[in-house]
């Protein structure tokens, strides 16, 4: 369960405006300014030089939160197909799938399926 507070002792603004103001700058790479535009759309005036002073203090904390939910690649990577663009601008798509099976049904053709 999350322990987010709702708001944050000597901030005007509740913690759910704050929290969009940082996830904006740290998601997106918007300039302080523009956050500043996109919440006065919305109805909050808030200048940018607040705005970078709560992805100063905050900042680091969501910074981390977002890069933990970032998905990493493993150390296996499945190709499925493969786009070749020859000089003429010709498109040719090479389908990886069966090409996969039939080796590997050679594989079983040529010794015991068991250990495949």
């Amino acid at each position: 369960m999350s322990t987010e507070p709702n708001t944050y002792p000597g901030y005007r603004f509740p913690a759910a405006v704050i929290h969009h103001a940082v996830w904006l700058y740290h998601s997106f790479s918007l300039s302080l300014r523009d956050i500043e535009l996109i919440l006065a759309e919305r109805g909050v005036v808030v200048s940018h030089e607040s705005i970078r002073r709560w992805c100063l203090s905050f900042g680091t904390e969501f910074a981390a939160k977002l890069r933990k939910r970032r998905p990493r690649p493993g150390d296996t990577w499945h190709l499925d197909e493969v786009l070749m663009l020859s000089a003429k601008s010709e498109v040719f798509e090479i389908p990886m799938v069966s090409v996969t099976k039939s080796a590997a049904s050679e594989r079983c053709a040529r010794r015991d399926c068991a250990s495949i």
